[in-house]
């Protein structure tokens, strides 16, 4: 791909798509002018200044974008060499607004128009040839930030060169996964999508299933997000969903229920209320037989409640389909028309059963694509039984199993194939990240495998540590591979290490059900001893004769945070949901947390004892003790858990092969290990000051007694406690402050509330 990147850009539509397109060109950083009729382009962006969840990195990332009006400045188009059009969904609107720009624009200047199903080639009818060379298509998903799909569709016309341009350009510099589409309504994942919405409501109804029963099936049960399928229809608006339901090919009807709710107000989220409706704390669900709100149902099927039990998506999916229960029927008969119905749409919308299984991936947040999803239930099993229900399935399928191939997807001297249809045979995935699935397909890659992390080399040296327990929640099991994997690498079979894993998140913290239960047992020596071992090991992350780079995405909590901030560089998400919370469980951080956060904010302290710190300490001692979280890596960065020199990257995808080049980098460059730390801290002078600031919120009702205790030993600790700034204190000196004060807080009665708290209920308790 031609790995030119646009200067500026023109967004032309400031709603919600063209806001939203505008913000992700912010957060890459990419200069951006945003015209709209009047002054509806200022009001839109301020618009989505407030909107939750953000589109933007930081509000400090709105900087990037001019606002205009078409009126007066549709001229400055000329300075871009990209104009993307969002307006209205009206052929005849955009064939004027694209008259207009032939007229406007300077040689050269790549159109895109963000249609999310208007014919490419109708919208372009009456265009010049030129114009036509470098127009295409370029479907974007709302929100624009979160969701990573990105369709590209082109002309015959359209130049080759234009078309890599704007692919890389996509997937390098605004982060997305591009998928290319052909010239039918709806492209791929809303043609694919809306088929599997329309035949849920279908099986619904056949089955007399209720609304929580189906959302309780295809949500993380079957490899899907939480918000499931109805969630999902509230946060997209179902007037929207009926209008894309309506542009739609296969022959649905649209429910007359889901008119009545549209002509009612009911339209999800954006009116209060749809197929689900929230009074107070309480969480209703339509009854679609009299159309009125009830409570919530707790859904209990007994596949759900093996499920829980299983591992991997592919192995919760099989389970369900191939359960008898009421939950595996429906599991069973969407997925097997699903899958049917897509392999019915190949070489219609597609080329190639990769672009739709990553159209479904990125575009509807499901874990696996229609293609993965029949490869994870058994293609050859999956006939046969289908052959008895007379389903009737393409025959391409067919004949790939007679062939004597038994899956869709392989993995074939080291590289990850897909079978063509046309051809009749494997071909490899156009597209390969580095990621652990397809490196552990081949076993010479790992080097040690246990229950709860796997050794992987990742090739040119560069050792990796996955860990893969429950949530990727971090033990002594995790923390002593960290270890064995800091001495293959120091006794020089490896030279750097990366701290990466291919899960839903990076790390949800320390495993709190044992730190629960050996509190309940008054196991005080073996808590002392994981503590321990917690702060040697971000020690030695740290002081290692060999680099050490972590790469956290999304959800980083308590450890997980911990082990990411003592290694000796990060490869950051951009999206990185970063924070030292354990003070919503009653406690401090105890993996070095503290210190580490204290250590960054006191690298711009003049070493004398004259010098000033409790400015700079009480930036991260308020980071620790309200246990804030960041909202992207750039707020991250604010907060000091990403450093500056730290890399963050926008494509998900590339995260693993980024991580890799930086500790590979490192390791060629002639690491050597940062020299050993001590500190100058002001002890009892600034605890003081500290212990009045939360007394005083004590007793303004800002926080609670247990809070001010917690905030009382985290004062202790980055003050450094008796000491002051005359006197230098080691490293070691303060993570034993750190971990005696963790000790004095587990085993209380407080803390072991609002352990049990969480683990029940997934959510603080404020005692």
């Amino acid at each position: 791909m031609t790995n030119k990147r646009f200067k500026k850009v023109c967004v032309i539509g400031a709603g919600v798509m063209g806001s939203g397109i505008a913000a992700q060109l912010a957060n890459a950083q990419v200069p951006c002018l945003l015209l709209d009729i009047k002054d509806f382009a200022p009001t839109g962006l301020q618009k989505s200044l407030k909107l939750k969840p953000a589109p933007f990195f930081s509000p400090k990332h709105a900087e990037f974008i001019e606002t205009g009006s078409l009126d007066t400045d549709l001229n400055r188009v000329q300075e871009c060499d990209l104009v993307i059009e969002a307006i209205i969904e009206n052929i005849d609107i955009k064939k004027e607004l694209f008259a207009k720009l032939e007229k406007t624009l300077k040689p050269g200047t790549v159109v895109a128009s963000n249609s999310s199903g208007l014919s490419l080639a109708s919208m372009t009818e009456e265009c010049s040839q030129e114009f036509k060379s470098h127009f295409l298509l370029t479907h974007f998903f709302n929100p624009v930030r979160y969701l990573p799909l990105l369709e590209i569709v082109t002309l015959p016309e359209t130049k080759k060169e234009v078309v890599n341009q704007v692919a890389w350009f996509g997937e390098n510099v605004l982060g997305k996964g591009i998928v290319f589409a052909k010239d039918t309504p709806n492209f791929v994942a809303n043609r694919i999508g809306m088929f599997g919405m329309m035949e849920s409501l279908k099986l619904m109804k056949e089955g007399n299933y209720t609304v929580s029963e189906v959302d309780a099936v295809f949500g993380p049960a079957m490899g899907r997000p939480k918000s499931a399928l109805f969630r999902t229809m509230d946060v997209v608006g179902l007037d929207t969903f009926i209008h894309v339901a309506e542009n739609y090919l296969d022959g649905f009807a649209v429910p007359e229920y889901l008119k009545k709710m549209v002509s009612n107000g009911w339209l999800g989220q954006k009116s209060g209320q749809g197929f689900y409706k929230k009074e107070g704390k309480e969480i209703l669900a339509l009854d679609l037989k009299d159309m009125t709100y009830k409570p919530k149902e707790k859904v209990r099927f007994d596949s759900l409640g093996a499920v829980r039990n299983l591992g991997s998506v592919g192995e919760k999916i099989k389970h369900m389909v191939n359960a008898d229960d009421r939950a595996g029927q429906l599991a069973w008969s969407l997925t097997s028309a699903l899958c049917v119905y897509s392999a019915n749409r190949l070489h219609e919308i597609a080329d190639d059963i990769t672009q739709m299984d990553n159209a479904l991936k990125w575009g509807f947040g499901f874990s696996q694509g229609p293609f993965e999803t029949w490869d994870s239930i058994g293609v050859k099993e999956s006939l046969a039984r289908m052959a008895k229900e007379d389903i009737k399935v393409p025959t391409w399928v067919a004949e790939m199993v007679e062939k004597g191939r038994n899956s869709f997807y392989a993995i074939e001297n080291g590289h990850r194939t897909y079978w063509d249809s046309k051809t009749k045979s494997s071909k490899p995935v156009p597209v390969q990240h580095l990621s652990f699935t397809v490196l552990k397909e081949d076993k010479k890659n790992i080097v040690k495998d246990t229950t709860a992390t796997t050794l992987v080399d990742l090739g040119d040296g560069v050792l990796a540590c996955e860990f893969h327990t429950k949530m990727n929640a971090i033990d002594n099991e995790v923390l002593g591979d960290i270890n064995t994997a800091l001495d293959l690498c120091e006794s020089g079979q490896f030279k750097a290490l990366v701290l990466a894993n291919d899960g839903a998140d990076f790390s949800v913290g320390a495993n709190l059900l044992l730190m629960y239960m050996g509190a309940m047992q008054q196991q005080w020596d073996q808590i002392d001893e994981m503590i321990r071992l917690f702060q040697n090991t971000g020690v030695r992350l740290k002081y290692s004769s060999i680099p050490t780079v972590a790469a956290p995405f999304n959800l980083t909590f308590g450890g997980g945070t911990e082990l990411s901030i003592w290694c000796n560089q990060m490869c950051a998400s951009a999206e990185l949901y970063m924070g030292l919370v354990e003070v919503g469980v009653g406690l401090l951080p105890g993996g070095g947390g503290n210190i580490e956060m204290m250590a960054r904010t006191l690298q711009s302290a003049v070493d004398s004892p004259d010098f000033v710190t409790e400015p700079l300490l009480q930036r991260v001692f308020e980071t620790v003790a309200m246990a804030k979280v960041s909202t992207s890596a750039a707020e991250a960065r604010n907060l000091l858990f990403v450093e500056p020199a730290s890399h963050v990257v926008l494509n998900r995808q590339h995260l693993l092969e980024s991580a890799k080049q930086m500790a590979l980098g490192m390791a060629n460059s002639g690491f050597r290990p940062p020299l050993p730390r001590t500190y100058r801290l002001p002890g009892e002078s600034a605890y003081a000051t500290f212990d009045m600031v939360m007394r005083s919120m004590r007793d303004g009702h800002r926080m609670s007694d247990h809070d001010l205790k917690i905030g009382q030993k985290i004062a202790h600790v980055m003050t450094g406690g008796d000491t002051n700034m005359r006197q230098k204190v080691s490293e070691q000196y303060l993570l034993d402050l750190e971990r005696e004060a963790f000790m004095s807080l587990v085993g209380e009665e407080k803390t072991m509330a609002r352990i049990a708290y969480m683990l029940e209920n997934n959510k603080p308790l404020r005692n």
